[in-house]
């Protein structure tokens, strides 16, 4: 039997998530001529660029290089970065920013008149451009927006349909119902999983609903057990769901993290508070693990005129009643950034012809076990127009959804997604936490059909549909944070502290037909080996 269809269109390029990296896409096919709808399922800003602090990472013009930006990023990745595409991805960051300036972007100047910039964790030197002191994100996303591109507000993409051909359409809910958009290329730029998780710098509609759709469609995903955790989140007692983080450029401008003692968290590391994140949120983690606390400390109270460099954060502090100017600043890591995603190529083409990702649901190369800070919106920028080019590929291929055959959603409620992967996928995991995960989850699962479910409200397909996504998130990263049994980047399996030679490889995921996850090693620059099937 088929659904009902309320709506139609027919396009060229269907872009879902509405952040850096799919406005990007977007604007990029729209010049080339192509007719492109945009799918966001909230607002103009319910988007994770809208929330990004501390800046985009771009080679400075003196005292830096092209070869330091890589060597940064490969060190923070743990060897498993690709580092041609590290290298392509970085040489494109300045061109990106200039394109991204033609549109209207301001960044801070110096007193030199010149951009402004800072060092963040794992960089080595000051090559961090921001906006607004501590708004980078909400700069971007206002100049995106800005350029007047065809958005679909309070739309959720339920299938990306494929057929021979590869790519044939999406279907979608609405307030007008379900909907159908023919088109043969579809670009996947829905941000991250952060809802994964009870605390998280996301919003709410970081569900993982790119990954869910690839897997789905039939698509590769890869390096799903690298959550990177941001060590520095606004802590509050109670507080769950979207916490304020308290940017690394903090520490950049020299604010040095204590616990409750007055004792350095980071000591003896070579960066210390400007380590990598994943060494950051370790070291945070076992200290309030060894204190039995909830939080450590950030003293940033010796950084002159810091409600004027960080007003974003300032508020945030401010309206938990803490004053950052004359107290410490409680914070605590919280689910930040997926390291991974819908496997892709520096322009964002999947194995999947006419899918393509970018931004943070895309697992590029760029960020391997590891992102480094504020290479993030670098590779938005870089990617989304790259894959927006690409998109130009699949002009003139036949696409058309013919119906809408129902299919049967398998969820668990969010909370209990999150109660899980809180206590046993988090900062530090181990065996029998990440099974204990899997058989919580599985034991929670419900099971409807599109079709029973045809007269529901747009709002309870859209929780359905994110519930449906995170249920199947969680379930590939869990199968593949047991399948690696080392620790590397931000993946921490307390039963064993180091990385594992034979373990250097990327994990790249299928869903097959019968419902189940299929593994593959996908060593640097080769093939897939099969791992077997979860």
């Amino acid at each position: 039997m088929t659904v009902p269809v309320s709506w139609e269109a027919e396009v060229d390029l269907v872009v879902i998530g509405g952040g850096v990296a799919g406005l990007t896409a977007a604007r990029t096919a729209s010049l080339r001529g192509l007719r492109v709808l945009i799918l966001s399922k909230g607002g103009p800003t319910d988007t994770s660029t809208q929330y990004a602090q501390g800046g985009i990472a771009v080679v400075a013009p003196l005292g830096d290089s092209v070869d330091s930006h890589v060597r940064d990023t490969v060190e923070a990745g743990a060897g498993l970065c690709e580092v041609d595409a590290v290298r392509s991805i970085v040489e494109g960051g300045q061109a990106a920013v200039a394109a991204l300036t033609d549109l209207g972007a301001v960044f801070d100047l110096g007193r030199d008149g010149q951009i402004s910039r800072t060092r963040e964790g794992g960089h080595s030197t000051r090559r961090i451009i921001h906006a607004g002191g501590d708004a980078t994100g909400a700069e971007v996303q206002r100049a995106l927006n800005a350029a007047g591109l065809p958005v679909l507000f309070g739309a959720a993409a339920l299938r990306v349909v494929t057929g021979a051909d590869g790519v044939q359409g999406v279907i979608a809910v609405s307030d007008n119902g379900f909907g159908v958009v023919h088109t043969p290329a579809v670009l996947l730029a829905t941000g991250g999983l952060g809802q994964l998780y009870a605390l998280s710098t996301n919003p709410p509609g970081a569900t993982g609903d790119g990954v869910a759709l690839a897997l789905w469609a039939g698509a590769a995903v890869a390096d799903l057990e690298f959550v990177q955790f941001h060590p520095t989140v606004l802590y509050t007692p109670g507080g769950v769901g979207r916490r304020p983080l308290i940017s690394e450029a903090v520490r950049g401008e020299g604010a040095i993290l204590v616990d409750s003692q007055g004792n350095s968290v980071t000591a003896g590391h070579p960066r210390g508070d400007l380590a990598p994140r994943d060494v950051v949120s370790r070291a945070i983690a076992e200290r309030m693990r060894a204190l039995g606390s909830d939080h450590v400390f950030l003293d940033a109270r010796a950084i002159e005129g810091f409600a004027q460099r960080f007003p974003t954060i300032t508020a945030s502090c401010l309206a938990a009643g803490i004053d950052p100017v004359a107290q410490l600043i409680p914070v605590a890591p919280a689910a930040h950034y997926q390291c991974g995603g819908v496997l892709t190529d520096t322009h964002g083409r999947t194995d999947v012809a006419g899918l393509y990702a970018a931004g943070e649901v895309a697992r590029t190369g760029l960020h391997g076990a590891n992102r480094l800070a504020s290479n993030s919106l670098l590779e938005g920028l870089v990617v989304g127009e790259r894959a927006g080019a690409a998109a130009a590929e699949r002009v003139g291929v036949r696409a058309r959804v013919e119906e809408i055959d129902s299919w049967t959603v398998e969820f668990a409620e969010r909370s209990v997604v999150q109660q899980a992967m809180t206590a046993h996928a988090s900062v530090v995991r181990d065996g029998d936490g990440l099974v204990r995960a899997r058989e919580r989850i599985d034991g929670a699962v419900s099971a409807v059909s599109l079709l029973d479910s045809v007269a529901d409200s747009p709002a309870q397909h859209l929780r359905r549909i994110e519930d449906a996504s995170l249920t199947l998130t969680a379930r590939a990263l869990l199968v593949a944070a047991a399948a690696r049994t080392e620790s590397r980047g931000c993946h921490t399996r307390s039963e064993s502290p180091g990385a594992v030679e034979n373990q250097r490889h990327s994990t790249a995921i299928r869903l097959l037909p019968a419902g189940t996850l299929e593994l593959s090693a996908v060593p640097t620059g080769c093939g897939a080996v099969p791992l077997g099937v979860r």
